[in-house]
C-alpha cells in the first residue's frame, strides 16, 4: 500500500488525475472508511495493474506482473512462507547467483538485508501488485498430493476402535483416551491443518470428507460446485475424525448420532469459522465443514450484480421507512449476502439495526446480531419477539419458515419498522402464495411488502482465458424447447443488449472460458448473481388484494418491465459474464 500522497504524486505525474479530482475522492473515500488506493480501483479511475506499473516507474525500480506465472518450487521456498506473507514479498526466478524477488514494498531494506545474509544470494527486487503476491502466495499451497503422500506413505496406525460398537454404546473410556491420543499425533493433525488450509487457499464454502469401503474422499465445493481433491487412505479416518471432533469440541467416542459443532482459525491472511457437521454412515462419520470467511468485505449493489434499473428500484424500496424487503431462492443462492449488502447501505448512527440469525455468517459493526438456538428453543419467532422490545428501526431475521415467524414480521413491518428476510421460493411471485399458505392475509401482504427479490448463483467465466463463439443450430433449438427465446430476445433489446432481435440467436456472440491454470482448467473464476425484483407498486396491490392467479401477476411484472431471472442471465451471458450452460444450470432445475 502505498501513502496518499505517494498515489497523489504518481497519478499526477502519469497525467491520470489532477489535484482537485484527486482531494475529492480521497474526502469520499475517508466518508466511506475506504484507502485511497481501494477506491480509485474501485471506482474504475485506474486499474491494480495500472496503478502499480505507474508506481515502478514513478520510483524508478522495474516491475514485474507474474500472472500465469509458474514459480519453480526450489526457488519459491528460498524465502519461507511466513516471511512471504508478513513482508507481502515472493521469489519468482534465479539467474545464477542472482535471486529476483517480486514485493510490494521495494524500500523494505531491513528484510532484503536479512534474506540476502540468509540465501547468501545477490538480489534483484521488483514491484508487483498485491493480486500477483496473493496468487504467489497461494503456490505455497500447489503440492497438497505431495504434502499427503509424504504424511501418508508410511501408513499411520490407528490404536482406537471406529465405527459402531457391539456393545450398542459408547466407546469405552480407554478407547476414548485413545482417540485423543490419535487426535494429537503430529501426522493426523498437520493431515487436518493442510486440508483446511488448502481449502481456505483455494476459496472452498465447503469440505467434505467421505468415508468409502477402502478410502476417504476429500471434496471441496468451490464456486457452487463440487471437486473431487483427495483420496486418503482408510487408515487416517479415525484420526482425522477425532481431531475435528477435538477443534470443534464435540465428544470424541460419539459414533452412533451426528454431531454440531464449530472452530474458528486465523492469520494475519484470514480469519474463518468452521461449521462442522458429523453424521454417521455406513462405511463410518462423514464430516461436512461450511467455510464462513470473517475477514470478507461487504459487496456493494454494483458488485452484487444487479441491472442498473434494478439497482434503481431496490435503493427506492430499501429508503422506505417500513415495510418488508424479502430475498427468495434456493440454499446457497447468496440470499444472506444480498441482505447483508442492503444492511450495510442502511446502517448509519442515525438507526437501530437489530438481526436474529443462524448462523451470524458476518460481524457488522453497530448491528446488534443474535444468533437463534433450537436446543434452548431460541427460535426465529422468539428472537423476534424479543428484538420488537429493543427499540429498532430496521430488523433482519434470517429466515422466515413457519407461520408463527410470518405473522410476527408481517406486523413488525406494519408498526413502522423495516424488515429484512428471506424465503425458499423459485421465483419472486410465487413468494405471494408461499405467505398465503403461512395464513398471513391478503391485505397485509398487499401492504407491507415493499419488494420481493428472487436470486441464484451463477459462475463467472475466467477473464484470463475469455473466448467468443456463436450457438450452434442443435443448442439454438434445444433452448426453444426450454424458453420463450422471442421474449427473452426482445426484452434484451428494450435494455439495449442487442439491436435487432429478429435477427435470433444465431447472430449474437456469446463467451466461455478455455480453461487455464488462473481457473483450474474449468473456464470459470469466481460467482456472481442473476436476479428479479419484483416490485410491489399499486397494481401488483390490487391483484394481491383480490387473490388473483399467478399468470396475471406476472403479465403486470411484465408491464411494469421487470426483468427476470432467465432475462438477467442471458443480459449477462450476451455481455461475457457468464455463459448460457451456467444460466441453464440454475434456472432449469
Amino acid at each position: 500500500m502505498f501513502t496518499k500522497k505517494q498515489i497523489k504524486n504518481i497519478l499526477k505525474k502519469s497525467n491520470i488525475l489532477p489535484d482537485k479530482s484527486f482531494d475529492k475522492l480521497s474526502k469520499e473515500a475517508a466518508k466511506q472508511n475506504k484507502s485511497i488506493e481501494n477506491y480509485l480501483i474501485e471506482k474504475k479511475i485506474i486499474t491494480q495493474l495500472a496503478l502499480y506499473e505507474k508506481a515502478a516507474k514513478y520510483f524508478n525500480v522495474p516491475f514485474i506482473n507474474l500472472k500465469e506465472q509458474t514459480i519453480r518450487k526450489d526457488i519459491l521456498l528460498s524465502i519461507p512462507e511466513p516471511i512471504a506473507i508478513t513482508h507481502k514479498l515472493i521469489a519468482f526466478d534465479l539467474d545464477g547467483k542472482e535471486i529476483k524477488i517480486a514485493a510490494l514494498d521495494p524500500g523494505d531494506l531491513e528484510i532484503f538485508e536479512f534474506l540476502k545474509k540468509k540465501t547468501g544470494l545477490k538480489q534483484k527486487i521488483f514491484l508487483t501488485t498485491p493480486d500477483n503476491i496473493k496468487e504467489g502466495i497461494k503456490q505455497y499451497h500447489k503440492t497438497l498430493k505431495a504434502e499427503f503422500n509424504s504424511l501418508t506413505k508410511n501408513g499411520l496406525t490407528v490404536s482406537a476402535n471406529s465405527g459402531l460398537n457391539n456393545n450398542g454404546g459408547k466407546e469405552s473410556q480407554e478407547d476414548e483416551q485413545g482417540l485423543k491420543k490419535l487426535a494429537e499425533d503430529l501426522p493426523v493433525v498437520r493431515i487436518v491443518n493442510t486440508l483446511l488450509e488448502y481449502a481456505i487457499f483455494e476459496g472452498a464454502s465447503d469440505i467434505h470428507i467421505e468415508p468409502e469401503e477402502k478410502n476417504i474422499i476429500v471434496r471441496y465445493r468451490v464456486d457452487g460446485i463440487l471437486h473431487n481433491v483427495m483420496n486418503l487412505p482408510k487408515n487416517v479416518q479415525s484420526g482425522i475424525a477425532a481431531r475435528i471432533k477435538i477443534l470443534s469440541n464435540l465428544k470424541v467416542d460419539e459414533h452412533r448420532l451426528p454431531q454440531d459443532g464449530r472452530f474458528k482459525i486465523a492469520s494475519e491472511e484470514y480469519k474463518v469459522s468452521f461449521r462442522v457437521s458429523i453424521i454417521p454412515t455406513f462405511d463410518g462419520e462423514k464430516i461436512v465443514m461450511r467455510l464462513l470467511n470473517e475477514k470478507a468485505q461487504i459487496l456493494t449493489l454494483e458488485q452484487l450484480g444487479l441491472q442498473p434499473s434494478v439497482m434503481e428500484i431496490v435503493k427506492k424500496n430499501i429508503s422506505k421507512p417500513h415495510g418488508m424487503i424479502l430475498v427468495t431462492g434456493p440454499t446457497g443462492s447468496g440470499k444472506t449476502t444480498t441482505l447483508y449488502t442492503i444492511l450495510n447501505i442502511l446502517n448509519t448512527p442515525e438507526v437501530n439495526i437489530s438481526t436474529v440469525e443462524d448462523p451470524i455468517e458476518y460481524r457488522m459493526p453497530r448491528v446488534n446480531q443474535s444468533q437463534i438456538n433450537v436446543k434452548i428453543n431460541f427460535t426465529f419467532a422468539l428472537g423476534l419477539r424479543a428484538l420488537l422490545r429493543q427499540d429498532p428501526d430496521i430488523i433482519m431475521v434470517g429466515e422466515i419458515r413457519d407461520q408463527e415467524t410470518a405473522e410476527i414480521a408481517v406486523h413488525a413491518a406494519m408498526t413502522g419498522h423495516l424488515l429484512l428476510s428471506t424465503l425458499h421460493t423459485n421465483d419472486a411471485v410465487t413468494t405471494l402464495p408461499r405467505l398465503t399458505q403461512m395464513n398471513i392475509p391478503a391485505f397485509l401482504i398487499a401492504s407491507t411488502t415493499n419488494i420481493i427479490i428472487a436470486q441464484r448463483l451463477v459462475r463467472k467465466i475466467c477473464p484470463n482465458c475469455i473466448q467468443s463463439f456463436n450457438l450452434d443450430k442443435q443448442v439454438i433449438e434445444e433452448l426453444k424447447k426450454q424458453l420463450d427465446i422471442a421474449r427473452i430476445l426482445e426484452k434484451l433489446e428494450k435494455n439495449k443488449i442487442i439491436f435487432n432481435a429478429k435477427k435470433g440467436l444465431e447472430n449474437i456472440l456469446f463467451y466461455k472460458g478455455k480453461g487455464c491454470k488462473k481457473c483450474g482448467n474449468t473456464g470459470y473464476k469466481g460467482r456472481i448473481g442473476v436476479y428479479e425484483a419484483m416490485e410491489i407498486t399499486d397494481e401488483i396491490s390490487k391483484l394481491i388484494l383480490r387473490n388473483a392467479p399467478i399468470n396475471e401477476i406476472e403479465k403486470q411484472n411484465e408491464k411494469n418491465g421487470m426483468i427476470s431471472i432467465i432475462e438477467d442471465g442471458f443480459i449477462k451471458a450476451k455481455n461475457g459474464i457468464t455463459t448460457i450452460e451456467e444460466i441453464m444450470r440454475v434456472t432449469q432445475e
